[in-house]
């Protein structure tokens, strides 16, 4: 499994600014607020309920749809087509599936500009995990029952550590994707280097990171752990 956002796609696509001005340009227009007023509230519901939309949908009873379909209408132009990574998943034995906090739509957009998404079965999105954004405990449930996954025998790619706590805790193997190079857009703490017990492997090149697995179960060994390629 493999999460979307900085994980599949590098901060330099620049996905995520187009779309974080949008949530607090959604916000503006919601409340009738001024952009710094906006901002500060988005950071506050992001921090409170782990996604701005789940704060609008319990408190204010804003519409999910309407809400992605905006935040989510971005140019895509800086995304570039990654032949690499694509051969590396491609290759991958087994299912192969996209677990999100955006939707489905948004997803493959993405990686059909990337050139990956004919690799992968199924995008798990927000709106299959009726709402409740990854780290919760019932999104990973949800998507194990949804799509018959046995944990014990699944690997999950995420750029945020707290999103593999759960995923380790239920067997699977965790991978942490951190950036070549710092992210201005993004908390130093959503893209550090973390040693703990529930990440098992840490990579800045994650096609690089997939063939090294490829190449070690071709050869009857294992990937080194925490192998970090900074």
């Amino acid at each position: 499994m493999f999460d979307l956002a900085n994980t599949l796609y590098p901060h330099e696509a620049q996905v995520w600014p187009q779309i974080d001005l949008r949530i607090t340009v959604y916000i503006m227009d919601l409340f009738g607020l001024d952009g710094l007023s906006a901002r500060a509230l988005q950071k506050f519901f992001y921090h409170q309920h782990g996604t701005t939309l789940r704060a609008l949908m319990d408190q204010y009873g804003v519409d999910p749809t309407d809400y992605m379909d905006f935040c989510h209408d971005i140019d895509h132009s800086a995304i570039e087509l990654n032949p690499l990574l694509g051969a590396a998943i491609e290759r991958l034995p087994g299912r192969k599936l996209i677990l999100t906090n955006g939707s489905a739509r948004h997803a493959q957009s993405i990686a059909m500009k990337l050139g990956i998404f004919d690799h992968f079965e199924d995008v798990f999105d927000i709106a299959a995990a009726d709402y409740v954004p990854k780290p919760d405990r019932r999104t990973y449930e949800r998507f194990l029952d949804r799509h018959g996954v046995d944990p014990t025998r699944a690997a999950l790619f995420e750029d945020i550590s707290a999103n593999l706590l759960v995923p380790h805790q239920l067997g699977m193997t965790t991978c942490l994707v951190v950036p070549k190079t710092p992210d201005p857009f993004r908390d130093a703490i959503e893209q550090a280097v973390i040693v703990a017990p529930h990440v098992d492997h840490v990579t800045s090149d994650l096609a690089g990171f997939l063939e090294q697995c490829l190449r070690a179960a071709s050869e009857g060994a294992e990937p080194a752990p925490r192998a970090a390629t900074r």
